[in-house]
């Protein structure tokens, strides 16, 4: 167990307080935040705030396996990985479409989320009960209705219609409530997030310096909000925040798509020009002052039959096959994204560190052909933090949760669906220009139709994000499940997967199971 010394950014990544609500709209007449901060002191409320970061980053929901599980291995670009019988369970239930109603790593995404729920719930009910309106407690009122709204929009989009909680409670029985329609989780969502939007920063700039890298702001709230559209196909609402977003200037694509993922000694990829919303690790020298997670841990190679110096992870979400073939090597960003057992690691331009993977062995149980490079750990990083194997070996990674690319490509979907046809091109362009770089590769692609540039926006979602848990959720919302997924067994009803049972069991019942399960 490490020993944790707290400073005060480490708050940010600190072990939460047990929390639980009263809603955001009563905060929408007073003053919203200033473009500046004249003062960055703290308010009653900002401990609270702080476990809430730290919940993002030490609750597996959020941070590993099924998180993983949920949004990436049930597309077709992911699979589990490492040896058929570690997580054996995960095979069936999320690459050929079995869902289980009893699991831990299911049981965990619903628990964690309402987890967070209830610790967001809990602040805003302190902010209530304290009347706090001073500049930092509503900067803290923000934060906790944007992961309300997150919490929120990744159940919503996992299991449909669910409990809505959006209130503090001591007594157990009174958090037993039956599912509420998506829409009006939906409404809750747009509720938290235009607080989020007003009292949130653009930035945490004091003095030309980030005070709080990764802490969240107005932009990360409006483009999650703009996420919340896109899945309802709110085209106008969504062009209006991507828009705001891109006009603030607070953001921009990184130069080179290799630099995004870096995370070795200097940090360079770290809270990146198009960071939006960046989960937060962080080990010092020899294992001190501990604040990682398993994020990229969980991801790393882990060749079976090799020495320790290849053992960096657990080696789950690795790139198919599918992905690999369909894939245009003459697309920069294939390199990037996929690492090859057996083959040189492309050296510093195409995100590697100058190694030769151990070839890649059939027959060996954690081999892998194929492996997520952009959870790719960097050796100088492995001697310097000593977490060298792997049960710790990437343990610093930051998890990229919302880029500015993906901002980029909700506005050109959106214009697209809006017969906006030219923004839809310029804003693909500016997408495929950062991924060519000074090649030759990713023509330009103009404007001929609708259905046209529909296709190039999917199909540069697919390679932008691949790896990055977009994929299947993209797959649903466009229709498109069934015609990709539906020869690895996927049906209509697995857009949605079943309610837990133990939820169900503890409800006595008031919680019913989704449709068809």
């Amino acid at each position: 167990m490490k020993k944790i010394k707290y400073t005060l950014w480490a708050l940010l990544l600190a072990t939460p307080m047990l929390l639980t609500i009263t809603g955001c709209k009563k905060y929408l007449d007073r003053k919203p935040l200033t473009a500046t901060l004249d003062d960055l002191h703290q308010g009653a409320l900002e401990a609270q705030s702080f476990g809430l970061y730290s919940t993002l980053r030490s609750y597996a929901g959020f941070s590993t396996l099924p998180w993983i599980d949920f949004n990436s291995i049930r597309d077709d670009d992911a699979q589990k990985g490492s040896s058929t019988t570690d997580g054996a369970e995960i095979n069936t239930e999320f690459e050929t479409f079995q869902y289980t109603k009893d699991d831990w790593a299911t049981d965990t995404y619903w628990n964690d989320h309402y987890y967070m729920i209830n610790l967001a719930n809990k602040e805003l009910y302190f902010a209530d009960s304290l009347k706090a309106t001073d500049p930092a407690s509503l900067r803290n009122i923000g934060e906790a209705c944007f992961f309300r709204a997150y919490s929120y929009f990744e159940l919503v989009k996992a299991y449909g219609d669910i409990p809505l909680i959006n209130y503090y409670y001591t007594n157990a029985k009174d958090g037993i409530r039956p599912k509420s329609p998506a829409a009006k989780i939906y409404a809750l969502i747009d509720s938290d997030l235009n607080v989020a939007s007003q009292y949130l920063p653009p930035n945490w700039d004091v003095n030309g310096a980030n005070r709080y890298p990764g802490r969240l702001t107005s932009g990360a709230a409006n483009a999650l909000w703009a996420q919340t559209h896109l899945f309802r196909s709110d085209w106008a609402q969504v062009v209006g925040l991507t828009k705001q977003i891109m006009a603030s200037g607070q953001y921009s694509l990184a130069a080179n798509f290799a630099d995004i993922w870096k995370d070795g000694l200097n940090g360079a990829g770290k809270n990146g020009p198009e960071s939006i919303f960046e989960m937060q690790c962080t080990i010092g020298q020899n294992g001190v002052n501990y604040y990682g997670t398993q994020w990229g841990t969980s991801q790393n190679v882990r060749q079976g039959g090799a020495s320790v110096d290849w053992n960096l992870g657990w080696g789950w979400n690795v790139p198919t096959k599918n992905l690999v073939t369909s894939w245009d090597s003459t697309d920069p960003r294939k390199a990037i994204t996929v690492l090859y057992s057996g083959q040189f690691d492309g050296g510093a331009s195409q995100g590697g560190y100058g190694a030769t993977l151990p070839p890649y062995n059939p027959g060996a149980a954690l081999d892998q052909p194929y492996w997520n490079k952009k959870v790719y750990s960097d050796p100088a990083m492995r001697a310097y933090t000593g977490e060298i194997n792997g049960s710790g070996g990437a343990d610093w990674i930051n998890h990229r949760i919302i880029r500015y690319a993906d901002v980029i490509l909700m506005l050109a979907e959106a214009s697209n669906e809006t017969g906006d046809g030219a923004t839809a091109e310029t804003m693909l362009e500016m997408i495929r220009a950062r991924a060519r770089g000074t090649t030759n590769a990713l023509p330009h692609i103009a404007y001929q139709n609708q259905a046209q540039m529909r296709q190039a926006i999917k199909n540069e979602r697919r390679w932008e994000f691949a790896m990055e848990g977009y994929r299947f959720y993209d797959l649903v919302r466009w229709g498109d499940a069934v015609s990709v997924l539906g020869g690895l067994g996927y049906q209509p009803k697995n857009a949605l997967y079943p309610i837990p049972q133990p939820a169900i069991d503890l409800s006595g019942g008031v919680l019913t199971q989704n449709p068809n399960y």
